[in-house]
């Protein structure tokens, strides 16, 4: 069991999913308008500095201790998360294809493996933004609504692992031994 929990308690990556957890759900607490008079634009400050230079810079630490898979996530997603918040967000086809493109990045660290709460992360990011593109290029609110409620799945998973990680709670989750649980009936 100790091996389970201790897996990703390295600090670079405790405070890379810190980072992306707190950026992501303000991202998706602003798609989903759940709280009054807060926005996507809200959250590019904290994109900006948190998602954006904190992300990139645990990146770059990770990479440093040899740890080229983080390095590569959290520096990848640092350099997008300042892009999306320093950029003029112009036409809605342009936002569009930026969430699209943003998606690409995420499912390749989805597909890339790691523990089950970093591909849970990426996984539900990655659904996330394909909704927000999609709901961009078709201007509906409603989609951007479930694209928001993916994206704050996707943090509260970010913010487990990290935290999971410092309070050693468990990080994977229980396998049913093969065979177990059926039993016969004469």
């Amino acid at each position: 069991m100790d091996k389970d929990v201790s897996a990703g308690t390295a600090t670079t990556t405790v405070v890379g999913r810190l980072a992306l957890g707190i950026t992501l759900l303000a991202f998706g607490l602003g798609y989903t308008d759940v709280i009054n008079g807060v926005s996507a634009a809200d959250a590019v400050s904290l994109a900006h500095y948190v998602g954006g230079v904190a992300l990139f810079v645990a990146g770059l630490l990770a990479f440093r201790e040899g740890d080229s898979v983080n390095g590569t996530a959290f520096s990848a997603l640092g350099a997008l998360w300042f892009t999306w918040a320093v950029a003029a967000h112009g036409s809605a086809n342009a936002g569009g294809l930026f969430l699209l493109l943003f998606a690409l990045v995420a499912l390749s660290l989805t597909l890339a493996g790691g523990d089950q709460l970093t591909q849970g992360t990426y996984g539900l990011f990655f659904v996330s933004l394909v909704l927000l593109a999609i709901a961009e290029f078709g201007t509906s609110g409603s989609l951007t609504k479930v694209g928001g409620w993916f994206a704050v799945a996707a943090g509260a998973v970010a913010w487990y692992a990290a935290t999971a990680a410092l309070a050693h709670w468990p990080t994977v989750l229980p396998r049913r031994a093969a065979g177990r649980g059926v039993t016969a009936t004469g």
